[in-house]
């Protein structure tokens, strides 16, 4: 025994002083190699202090390849590198008390399966040993590059890690960086406990801030398990003018807002995500809730519960981001075109409820919203919509299949009992129609937005007012009765009962056109016809009104509907002729022989137009 031990000992001694020699370097390098599970080339040299209180092994050029999980490609490049290791003691091996490197090159690659080249293990061969703690580390000024095709983050950039000991003790680890993330210049700061003070057993907390894009990041945590990642706890805070913008410092996409505020909890237990506490707030509107995201199948799972106190849908959106292009601002779009993330539909699963108090479109205020969305291998459905809407319901159900590369939808939505006398109108008197009104809207079409599904619709639109009442000048005015004319000029208030009203359009290829377009009135019916163009949402209609009785001073011209949905354009065929004649009304002065009154003078209509058989083909669909 006595032999064996005095052999051991001295080709320790020998291996050690042949290390500072600078033999043996090869087999030093395949050792460490073979540890690390990756190539590794040292092409300067090599210096080991092995008899020191503090061990020491410096060497320079050095060149780490990507592991064997990742394709073949450099992960570090290092042009000098000093590790000092504790002195061991009873019941621990060495333990790296610095580690220091200059020239640092590093190329960080993670794809979409969550395989890295910066993993100590094969992730699919389960976790790996607990890695030691390093208790100070020095990097300046080293080349990143990282492309994180799981979290879509693309970073090339300096970054630099200082946390050295001090004559009074030990300083926070401290992490500073910048450069181009995700094509926008990036800042950011890290500071975080000692790492002289980390231990496996406890906690390691740590604060961050991020800057991009007019977007600020905030936050604080802690790893459970330093070095952990896979499980910590952290708050965050977010402002900014827009908040698609996050995409820059999250990789996240979101939707364009104006000024936001987010805020929340985020707890990983390494495959599961869960959001808490969110509050984002954009413009006027709010939304709360819980959201949690599975990994674990290789397919994220997100499951949602979202509410709002109020939701006004000109909140979000590039004109909301005032980002919108010159054509948008010159002609807006009433239907959205703000584009759908198919990638995020195809890659992942999601369950998401959503409910709303209250929701703005345009003028129109919903009340008691109602959503339930599912998504599955891409294929989005909309099982359940339910909201309050001028006094009556709407109720609706869709269905977008992403799979293909032209994503095919289908809409389907039924409004009843609708107080037509509810919607906002110029002015305080009474509104120009009154009525409970009942729509259905079937469609099929293509595209990521609703504006482009709209722009390739096919299917029908059809609506019905039972009964109600319109203003008498306005029923008149269809007629162009100059009697009228004048009552509407004065603000007169008497109201004419409608009997029925039916208007029925059928879609093809982004265009609405006209079946039936009638309103039977007491005094005249008023009928219509013409399109609508959802592409450009241009408005191209005309409405008439046939008097039921002989009226003298009543002109032939009808009424024409032009301009776009969102500024609608009203305007008389013959308009010269008529404002003439409603200026000679409103003088009291005939500017005009009674001739040319008289040239469009119409002797009046008798038909009358069978509104329960139209309300029951309406009703039928």
């Amino acid at each position: 025994m006595g032999g064996a031990l005095t052999i051991l000992i001295v080709t320790a001694a020998v291996f050690a002083a042949a290390l500072q020699a600078g033999y043996f370097r090869g087999l030093l390098v395949r050792f460490i190699a073979a540890g690390m599970g990756r190539q590794i080339k040292v092409e300067g040299p090599v210096a080991a202090h092995i008899f020191s209180f503090y061990p020491r092994l410096e060497a320079e050029r050095i060149a780490i390849s990507n592991p064997a999980w990742m394709p073949a490609g450099p992960t570090a490049e290092i042009e000098k590198a000093s590790i000092v290791f504790d002195k061991p003691w009873f019941g621990q091996w060495f333990r790296t008390k610095s580690l220091e490197m200059e020239g640092v090159k590093l190329h960080l690659v993670r794809n979409s399966k969550g395989h890295a080249n910066w993993q100590w293990t094969d992730p699919d061969m389960g976790s790996g040993p607990v890695l030691p703690i390093i208790q100070s580390l020095l990097m300046n000024n080293a080349h990143i590059e990282l492309d994180d095709a799981r979290r879509h983050l693309q970073f090339k950039g300096i970054v630099s890690i200082d946390e050295t000991q001090q004559a009074h003790g030990p300083r926070p680890l401290r992490i500073q960086g910048s450069g181009d993330l995700n094509g926008r210049q990036d800042n950011f700061e890290i500071t975080a406990d000692p790492l002289a003070t980390a231990s496996h057993d406890r906690p390691y907390h740590f604060t961050f801030s991020e800057r991009s894009s007019g977007s600020l990041l905030l936050g604080h945590g802690f790893l459970l398990k330093p070095f952990d990642f896979d499980i910590f706890d952290s708050v965050f805070d977010g402002t900014g003018a827009d908040l698609k913008d996050l995409y820059f410092l999250t990789g996240v996409t979101f939707v364009n807002t104006g000024n936001y505020h987010v805020s929340g909890k985020l707890e990983r237990r390494e495959t599961h995500f869960r959001f808490s506490d969110l509050i984002a707030i954009f413009g006027e509107s709010d939304l709360q809730g819980v959201v949690s995201i599975e990994t674990s199948s290789g397919r994220p799972k997100f499951d949602a519960n979202l509410n709002s106190q109020f939701l006004r849908f000109s909140d979000i959106g590039a004109r909301a981001a005032h980002r919108e292009s010159e054509t948008d601002k010159e002609t807006p779009l009433l239907l959205s075109n703000a584009m759908l993330n198919l990638d995020a539909v195809r890659r992942g699963d999601a369950a998401i409820n959503f409910r709303a108090r209250r929701a703005a479109v345009g003028n129109v205020y919903l009340q008691e919203i109602a959503a339930k969305v599912n998504i599955s291998h891409g294929v989005l459905i909309v099982e359940q919509l339910v909201a309050n809407l001028l006094e009556g319901k709407l109720l609706g159900h869709g269905k977008l299949d992403a799979t293909t590369g032209n994503p095919a939808a289908a809409l389907d939505l039924k409004f009843s009992d609708l107080q037509l006398g509810q919607l906002v109108h110029k002015g305080a008197g009474k509104p120009p129609l009154e009525g409970l009104m009942r729509v259905r809207i079937t469609a099929t079409g293509h595209g990521s937005s609703l504006h482009q599904v709209a722009a390739s619709s096919e299917g029908t639109v059809a609506a019905v007012l039972p009964h109600g009442a319109i203003r008498t000048t306005l029923a008149e005015l269809t007629g162009i009765n100059l009697q009228g004319l004048a009552g509407l000029l004065t603000k007169n208030t008497e109201e004419t009962a409608v009997r029925c009203a039916v208007a029925s359009f059928t879609a093809h290829q982004g265009v609405l056109t006209a079946q039936k377009l009638v309103v039977d009135t007491v005094p005249l019916l008023i009928t219509g016809d013409g399109s609508i163009h959802l592409d450009s949402e241009a408005l191209d209609l005309v409405v008439q009104g046939h008097p039921k009785t002989l009226q003298i001073l009543r002109l032939r011209s009808p009424i024409l509907v032009r301009g776009t949905l969102t500024r609608p354009v009203i305007g008389i065929r013959g308009r010269n002729s008529i404002v003439q004649a409603a200026e000679a009304v409103g003088l009291g002065v005939v500017l005009t022989p009674v001739a040319a009154v008289l040239a469009f003078v119409d002797p009046g209509l008798t038909k009358d137009a069978d509104c329960a058989a139209l309300f029951n083909v309406v009703q039928a669909h």
